[in-house]
């Protein structure tokens, strides 16, 4: 059950690229909680996460001696979460979807700043969550702020809100 929850059903579980994929599977209940439940619950259900993980990933290292396994996922979960639901902020819709997708990973991979120093420095479930949590946060206030300038200067060519698809 812990390696269900850490691998996000196992999407975590290949060997290529594993935390894409996984961000990529995360983004399918991203999408209708948006749709269906709202900002707010993405939200909440981002910090949910990362405080139940903690726990279950001190657990799971003690268990296997490894630190941030790759195939653990479930900090990329919460990481998009928190992205998507800060930038659906400035508006619910399928551009900010993509981008707070595409900064989230931009930021995890490289790992800029205080995220790579949170990485290198905080041990345990903490580190492992902490990293993706400021990644998410700071893809979805880019996302937020490029929209922002993008509605600001009349530059957006094409747009459609979630509540809109199907």
């Amino acid at each position: 059950m812990q390696r269900l929850f850490l691998t996000f059903f196992y999407s975590g579980a290949i060997n290529f690229a594993p935390g894409t994929f996984g961000t990529i599977v995360a983004l399918i209940p991203a999408f209708f909680i948006l749709k269906y439940l709202g900002i707010q619950t993405l939200f909440l259900l981002s910090i949910l996460i990362f405080v139940v993980s903690i726990k279950i990933i001190d657990d799971y290292e003690k268990k296997t001696k490894k630190h941030d396994d790759k195939h653990i996922v479930i900090d990329e979960v919460a990481g998009v979460f928190l992205a998507c639901s800060i930038a659906a902020s400035t508006s619910n819709s399928i551009l900010n979807f993509i981008l707070a997708f595409v900064f989230f990973r931009l930021f995890d991979i490289t790992k800029p700043s205080i995220i790579g120093r949170v990485d290198k420095g905080v041990k345990g479930g903490l580190g492992v969550m902490l990293d993706d949590m400021l990644a998410g946060l700071f893809a979805g206030l880019l996302t937020a702020v490029i929209y922002g300038f993008l509605l600001k200067f009349d530059l957006l060519l094409w747009d459609l809100n979630l509540k809109d698809i199907f």
